[in-house]
């Protein structure tokens, strides 16, 4: 089947698709369905379509990632959106008690250097992904707040109680309640969902987009669907069609365009798997009595742990990141690795664990692997993808009323800027103004250049 069609029907539907139902996408759908379901926007919501071909949603890091949130941890080209997202997670909390549906509470960051456990591992955390570094480091700089430990008195004072603390630990002060916060992912992302498809929304799970539809004049159309299991295909209007599959958007791409693309065969993007543990403590019985969540970074002999208590009494245990996992063909394909969990595992029982032989008084309540779309040059495309770059002449209709867009790459930010892209998606798409500078993550020749190598 070839990756476009060409027929003689012209529509005027400014319908679209979006394809990938992770974090990204379902925060595209519902900003999307919000905006236009006032009476000035060109699309109602009975022509949003959320496509993904897994049967099953939020089975990678949508669903298994730590879920998070800081306000002023990033580069400078995304700045812009990183504080929106911050805030809006704030906002949309407040707004539906995000406390109680996804365990969302402010947070206080710190740097957690164990004595007894810290090999020495000390690059600096902006390239963590590559070097399997902490990206607290990504926090550091002028406003740095350093609070020496010199007794296990003074760092019980500092530290959760759920945390273990030894003579000559040490710990750093990296974000305070203002600026960092988290949450659970998935029951974020099935609230967002609901409240889109209670908009009108459509969502098709088990089913992937392996065509494009274009009329005479070679504008697309519209997109062929096809269920996964029993390959019956069906056609959806649309003129605008939106990627959001994550570490398979590489994948969406090749299939529609690939074919076409004289420059871009397949997106410059890849996956970084993680590990995670979620675990019970009996030193941790959730948010209660004055003290708040935390997140701790810290070392470990094979890998720069993140921990992160929950408000629900559950604690959050990952960092063992490797881009040599294989990405399966849909994410519910995804299955732990034996070595990797037994690892994380037993940092858990070194970090978390009672009595100075780290007992192991831990309740495994899940184990996780999920897997994070990343660029080689470090930063998310969020963007309209220019016509020439879809090839073979397609075209799409002008301004609001039609267009391919990307929004993926996030690497470890995808649930921080989950909210933010969502709201910059939806505007872009519908031509209004936007609400965070984008301009660095365009679809132009660094895209370009780096998918000529992929």
């Amino acid at each position: 089947m070839s990756s476009c069609t060409t027929t003689t029907t012209t529509s005027t539907s400014a319908g679209t698709v979006i394809l990938g139902a992770g974090i990204i996408g379902v925060s595209t759908a519902y900003y999307l369905s919000l905006s236009s379901s006032r009476p000035s926007s060109p699309s109602p919501p009975s022509e949003i379509h959320l496509v993904d071909p897994s049967p099953s949603l939020f089975w990678s890091a949508s669903g298994f990632a730590g879920g998070f949130l800081a306000r002023n941890w990033f580069a400078a080209e995304v700045s812009s959106l990183g504080a929106l997202s911050f805030a809006e997670h704030a906002r949309l909390a407040s707004a539906h008690d995000g406390r109680r549906n996804w365990s969302y509470a402010p947070s206080t960051s710190l740097g957690y250097s164990a004595v007894a456990v810290d090999k020495g591992v000390n690059k600096r955390g902006d390239d963590w992904l590559r070097s399997g570094t902490s990206r607290a480091e990504a926090a550091l700089g002028d406003n740095k707040e350093k609070v020496p430990v010199v007794s296990v008195e003074d760092l019980k004072e500092k530290t959760p109680t759920w945390l273990r603390r030894r003579e000559g630990d040490d710990v750093e002060v990296i974000g305070g309640e203002g600026d960092t916060a988290q949450l659970e992912p998935e029951r974020l992302c099935r609230f967002l969902l609901g409240e889109a498809e209670g908009r009108g929304v459509k969502v098709s799970k088990g089913t992937e987009a392996v065509e494009v539809l274009r009329d005479g004049e070679g504008v697309i159309r519209g997109v062929r669907l096809k269920d996964v299991m029993t390959g019956e295909e069906r056609e959806v209007k649309c003129s605008r069609i939106i990627i959001t599959a994550g570490c398979w958007s590489g994948q969406v791409w090749e299939k529609l365009f690939g074919a076409t693309s004289e420059t871009v065969k397949r997106l410059p993007v890849t996956s970084l798997a993680g590990h995670s543990l979620v675990v019970k403590s009996p030193r941790w019985a959730g948010a209660v009595d004055g003290e708040g969540c935390h997140a701790v970074y810290t070392s470990h002999a094979a890998f720069s742990p993140e921990i992160f208590s929950r408000v629900d009494g559950q604690i959050y245990f990952a960092g063992l990141n490797s881009a040599a996992v294989p990405l399966p063909s849909v994410a519910e394909g995804s299955t732990v690795q034996t070595g990797s969990i037994e690892l994380v595992k037993q940092a858990a029982r070194e970090l978390l664990g009672s009595g100075d032989d780290g007992e192991d008084d831990l309740e495994v309540v899940r184990e996780g692997l999920c897997f994070r779309p990343v660029t080689p040059w470090g930063l998310p495309i969020v963007a309209r993808v220019p016509d020439e770059h879809l090839g073979g002449g397609i075209r799409t209709k002008p301004g609001a009323e039609g267009g391919v867009f990307l929004a993926t790459g996030h690497g470890p930010w995808g649930i921080s800027m989950s909210l933010g892209t969502g709201i910059v998606m939806s505007e872009l798409v519908q031509g209004r103004p936007l609400s965070a500078d984008i301009s660095a993550l365009a679809f132009d020749d660094k895209v370009v250049g780096k998918a000529v190598q992929v």
